[in-house]
């Protein structure tokens, strides 16, 4: 059928043509799509509300050659009000980001409930968004075939009872008795850090407790993970540090 029906995010719009839209929309059942919203730049078009980025609505959508088309879309929740404050912003469109470097176009994945997840987590102020985005991290990067080895050595595969080293060409902890190389020492509340992380529902990161230096060598190791497995690497973030 070239007529589909699907939950989705927008990622991104684009401008099109005199009164078009381009959109990058993160479905449930089909992964990433591009999609064209004929007229949905007026105010007063009825696909306007449904193609704000960040909208989560359900969508019907019309498979051409090379792009869909947009026939109605019904809003779930619009999530327009995390624009109303400058940190869930910029989270918020770092997530997103992530999700449209991370997933390639058609790939469905099981991460498309935990993007839903943050939104209702940033809109709540119930948790650490900091904290959010590391876990967020480590979803996505396990979810695109990355995933970081923690409980079992990455190089011979025995369990870890501790470790100080973390490895980025073989994705993850280096047991003791291991040649350490191509990685990075850490700390012992950065490996549990990530360890607690890597196992933990998006709602209950709020459980862990770090301190500063902690939450940043994790975002380093997260940062150096996203940098070297995917096209380019996401900037979102950046715009925090210049305030």
């Amino acid at each position: 059928m070239n007529t589909i029906k699907t939950r989705g995010i927008v990622l991104k719009t684009q401008e099109y043509k005199e009164n078009d839209k381009l959109l990058w929309i993160f479905t449930e059942e089909f992964g990433k799509v591009t999609v064209i919203a004929k007229g949905a730049r007026k105010s007063k078009n009825r696909n306007f509300s449904n193609t704000l980025p960040f909208s989560f609505g359900e969508y019907v959508l019309y498979k051409g050659r090379t792009l869909y088309t947009l026939n109605e879309g019904r809003i779930i929740d619009s999530f327009q009000d995390i624009l109303n404050d400058y940190d869930t912003l910029i989270y918020g469109s770092y997530f997103n980001e992530l999700i449209d470097i991370a997933i390639e176009e058609g790939e469905s994945h099981p991460i498309f409930i935990d993007l839903v997840k943050c939104f209702y987590l940033m809109r709540n102020k119930a948790i650490d968004l900091d904290l959010l985005a590391r876990a967020f991290e480590v979803k996505v990067l396990k979810a695109t075939g990355y995933g970081i080895s923690l409980e079992n050595c990455a190089l011979c595969g025995n369990k870890i009872n501790t470790t100080d080293y973390i490895s980025f060409q073989f994705y993850g902890g280096i047991c003791n008795q291991c040649e350490k190389q191509y990685g990075t020492k850490v700390s012992a509340a950065t490996y549990n850090g990530l360890k607690f992380l890597s196992k933990v529902e998006l709602e209950k990161v709020g459980r862990l407790n770090l301190d500063m230096n902690t939450k940043e060598q994790i975002g380093k190791i997260l940062e150096t993970f996203i940098s070297l497995n995917y096209r380019k690497k996401p900037n979102s973030l950046s715009l925090l540090k210049k305030f």
